[in-house]
Protein backbone atom coordinates (compact mmCIF):
# COMPACT_ATOMS: atom_id res chain seq x y z
CA UNK A 1 0.00 0.00 0.00
CA UNK A 2 1.21 3.36 -0.82
CA UNK A 3 -0.52 6.42 -1.10
CA UNK A 4 0.75 9.52 -2.83
CA UNK A 5 -1.14 13.17 -1.15
CA UNK A 6 -0.13 17.11 -1.97
CA UNK A 7 0.34 19.21 1.04
CA UNK A 8 0.43 22.76 0.54
CA UNK A 9 2.20 22.07 -3.11
CA UNK A 10 4.83 19.55 -1.88
CA UNK A 11 4.58 15.40 -2.62
CA UNK A 12 3.82 13.27 0.04
CA UNK A 13 3.55 9.09 0.24
CA UNK A 14 1.84 6.97 3.03
CA UNK A 15 2.69 3.77 3.34
CA UNK A 16 2.98 0.88 5.43
CA UNK A 17 6.22 0.84 7.81
CA UNK A 18 8.30 -2.04 7.91
CA UNK A 19 11.59 -3.03 10.87
CA UNK A 20 13.82 -1.60 8.69
CA UNK A 21 12.17 1.92 9.17
CA UNK A 22 13.24 1.49 13.01
CA UNK A 23 15.97 4.37 12.80
CA UNK A 24 13.96 6.61 11.20
CA UNK A 25 11.06 6.41 13.13
CA UNK A 26 12.81 6.90 16.19
CA UNK A 27 14.34 9.55 14.86
CA UNK A 28 10.43 11.19 15.10
CA UNK A 29 9.82 10.01 18.47
CA UNK A 30 13.02 10.05 20.88
CA UNK A 31 12.11 13.52 20.94
CA UNK A 32 9.03 13.36 22.21
CA UNK A 33 10.01 11.62 24.99
CA UNK A 34 13.35 13.57 25.72
CA UNK A 35 11.48 16.97 25.81
CA UNK A 36 8.18 16.39 26.67
CA UNK A 37 5.12 14.44 28.74
CA UNK A 38 3.15 13.63 25.23
CA UNK A 39 4.32 10.37 25.98
CA UNK A 40 5.17 8.91 29.54
CA UNK A 41 8.10 6.79 28.66
CA UNK A 42 11.10 8.16 30.16
CA UNK A 43 13.90 6.08 28.28
CA UNK A 44 14.24 5.94 24.44
CA UNK A 45 14.03 2.36 23.26
CA UNK A 46 16.70 0.76 21.58
CA UNK A 47 16.28 -0.47 17.95
CA UNK A 48 15.84 -4.17 18.73
CA UNK A 49 13.09 -2.97 20.98
CA UNK A 50 11.40 -0.42 18.88
CA UNK A 51 11.92 -2.52 15.52
CA UNK A 52 9.75 -5.51 17.78
CA UNK A 53 7.05 -3.05 18.73
CA UNK A 54 6.54 -2.28 15.03
CA UNK A 55 6.21 -5.92 13.58
CA UNK A 56 4.31 -7.15 16.91
CA UNK A 57 1.46 -4.20 15.60
CA UNK A 58 1.89 -5.09 12.13
CA UNK A 59 0.42 -8.37 12.79
CA UNK A 60 -2.99 -7.31 13.62
CA UNK A 61 -2.78 -2.91 13.02
CA UNK A 62 -1.79 -0.71 10.63
CA UNK A 63 1.64 1.35 11.06
CA UNK A 64 1.25 3.33 8.50
CA UNK A 65 4.57 6.64 7.81
CA UNK A 66 4.26 9.78 5.69
CA UNK A 67 7.28 10.30 3.93
CA UNK A 68 8.44 12.84 1.46
CA UNK A 69 12.78 13.10 -0.11
CA UNK A 70 13.57 14.15 3.06
CA UNK A 71 12.95 10.92 4.85
CA UNK A 72 9.80 10.01 7.26
CA UNK A 73 8.17 12.85 8.49
CA UNK A 74 5.18 11.24 10.61
CA UNK A 75 3.66 8.07 11.79
CA UNK A 76 0.83 6.69 12.92
CA UNK A 77 -0.55 2.90 13.91
CA UNK A 78 -3.26 1.36 15.53
CA UNK A 79 -3.39 -1.02 18.74
CA UNK A 80 -5.82 -3.14 21.07
CA UNK A 81 -8.31 -1.08 22.97
CA UNK A 82 -8.27 -3.74 25.44
CA UNK A 83 -7.35 -7.53 25.30
CA UNK A 84 -11.21 -9.22 25.80
CA UNK A 85 -12.46 -10.52 22.34
CA UNK A 86 -15.77 -8.56 22.66
CA UNK A 87 -13.42 -4.76 22.27
CA UNK A 88 -12.01 -6.45 18.71
CA UNK A 89 -13.87 -3.80 16.77
CA UNK A 90 -12.15 -1.09 18.52
CA UNK A 91 -8.82 0.25 18.25
CA UNK A 92 -6.38 2.55 20.28
CA UNK A 93 -4.75 5.07 17.87
CA UNK A 94 -1.28 6.80 18.35
CA UNK A 95 0.64 9.29 16.43
CA UNK A 96 3.52 11.38 16.30
CA UNK A 97 4.50 14.16 13.49
CA UNK A 98 8.05 14.95 13.10
CA UNK A 99 8.19 18.69 15.40
CA UNK A 100 9.83 20.58 12.52
CA UNK A 101 6.50 19.51 10.14
CA UNK A 102 3.56 19.58 12.59
CA UNK A 103 0.76 22.44 11.62
CA UNK A 104 0.84 20.89 7.86
CA UNK A 105 -1.75 18.13 7.67
CA UNK A 106 0.81 15.83 8.35
CA UNK A 107 -1.30 13.81 10.99
CA UNK A 108 -4.68 14.45 9.54
CA UNK A 109 -3.94 12.93 6.43
CA UNK A 110 -1.69 10.01 8.58
CA UNK A 111 -4.96 9.36 10.33
CA UNK A 112 -7.27 9.22 7.41
CA UNK A 113 -5.52 7.11 6.19
CA UNK A 114 -4.90 5.02 9.09
CA UNK A 115 -9.13 5.18 9.74
CA UNK A 116 -9.83 3.76 5.83
CA UNK A 117 -7.60 0.52 6.82
CA UNK A 118 -9.17 -0.13 10.29
CA UNK A 119 -12.28 0.74 9.09
CA UNK A 120 -11.60 -2.11 6.19
CA UNK A 121 -10.57 -4.75 9.04
CA UNK A 122 -14.11 -4.03 10.44
CA UNK A 123 -12.86 -1.95 13.07
CA UNK A 124 -15.58 0.86 14.13
CA UNK A 125 -14.16 2.37 16.75
CA UNK A 126 -11.25 4.16 17.68
CA UNK A 127 -9.82 5.67 20.77
CA UNK A 128 -6.76 7.84 22.08
CA UNK A 129 -5.29 8.34 25.42
CA UNK A 130 -3.73 11.80 25.28
CA UNK A 131 -1.35 12.61 28.19
CA UNK A 132 -3.07 16.54 29.51
CA UNK A 133 -1.83 19.35 31.92
CA UNK A 134 -3.39 21.25 34.45
CA UNK A 135 -2.04 24.24 32.84
CA UNK A 136 -0.07 24.10 29.89
CA UNK A 137 4.01 24.08 30.38
CA UNK A 138 7.30 23.59 28.55
CA UNK A 139 6.63 19.79 28.58
CA UNK A 140 2.65 19.77 27.46
CA UNK A 141 0.75 21.40 25.97
CA UNK A 142 -3.06 21.03 25.11
CA UNK A 143 -2.51 20.83 21.47
CA UNK A 144 -3.37 17.06 21.12
CA UNK A 145 -6.85 16.91 22.64
CA UNK A 146 -7.40 20.10 19.91
CA UNK A 147 -5.69 18.28 17.17
CA UNK A 148 -8.00 14.98 17.99
CA UNK A 149 -11.44 17.38 18.29
CA UNK A 150 -10.44 18.92 14.66
CA UNK A 151 -9.94 14.91 13.73
CA UNK A 152 -14.23 14.03 14.88
CA UNK A 153 -13.03 12.84 18.40
CA UNK A 154 -14.75 13.48 21.55
CA UNK A 155 -13.99 13.94 25.18
CA UNK A 156 -14.97 11.01 27.35
CA UNK A 157 -13.17 10.62 30.35
CA UNK A 158 -9.87 11.91 32.61
CA UNK A 159 -7.75 10.44 35.05
CA UNK A 160 -6.66 13.25 37.40
CA UNK A 161 -3.13 13.67 37.92
CA UNK A 162 -2.24 9.90 37.39
CA UNK A 163 1.57 10.18 35.25
CA UNK A 164 4.73 12.02 36.79
CA UNK A 165 7.18 13.55 34.35
CA UNK A 166 9.85 15.80 34.67
CA UNK A 167 8.91 16.64 38.19
CA UNK A 168 5.61 17.40 37.44
CA UNK A 169 1.61 15.53 37.57
CA UNK A 170 0.04 15.04 34.80
CA UNK A 171 -3.62 14.10 33.65
CA UNK A 172 -4.58 11.55 30.75
CA UNK A 173 -7.93 12.29 28.95
CA UNK A 174 -9.57 9.48 27.04
CA UNK A 175 -10.81 10.70 23.30
CA UNK A 176 -13.03 8.68 20.77
CA UNK A 177 -14.79 8.37 17.46
CA UNK A 178 -16.85 6.15 16.11
CA UNK A 179 -16.13 5.12 11.90
CA UNK A 180 -18.03 2.57 11.18
CA UNK A 181 -21.50 1.62 11.82
CA UNK A 182 -22.85 -0.82 14.92
CA UNK A 183 -24.62 -4.00 13.29
CA UNK A 184 -26.41 -6.79 15.35
CA UNK A 185 -23.99 -9.04 14.06
CA UNK A 186 -20.84 -7.86 13.30
CA UNK A 187 -18.35 -10.05 11.45
CA UNK A 188 -15.09 -10.69 12.62
CA UNK A 189 -11.99 -8.19 12.36
CA UNK A 190 -9.77 -9.14 9.94
CA UNK A 191 -6.14 -9.31 10.95
CA UNK A 192 -3.98 -6.49 9.34
CA UNK A 193 -1.35 -8.98 8.18
CA UNK A 194 -4.27 -10.77 6.60
CA UNK A 195 -5.61 -7.65 4.94
CA UNK A 196 -5.26 -7.54 0.96
CA UNK A 197 -4.62 -4.11 0.19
Amino acid sequence: MKERITLNGQDISIRVVTPKDTPALLDVYAPYIIKTAVTFEYEVPSAEEFADRVVRTLVRYPYLAAEDDTGILGYVYGGPLHVRPAYDWSAETSIYVRMDQRGRGIGSALYRALERILLRQGIVNVAACIAYPEEEDEYLTKGSVHFHEKAGYRMVGQFHQCAYKFGRWYHMVWMEKQIGPHLQKMSPVIPFGELKL
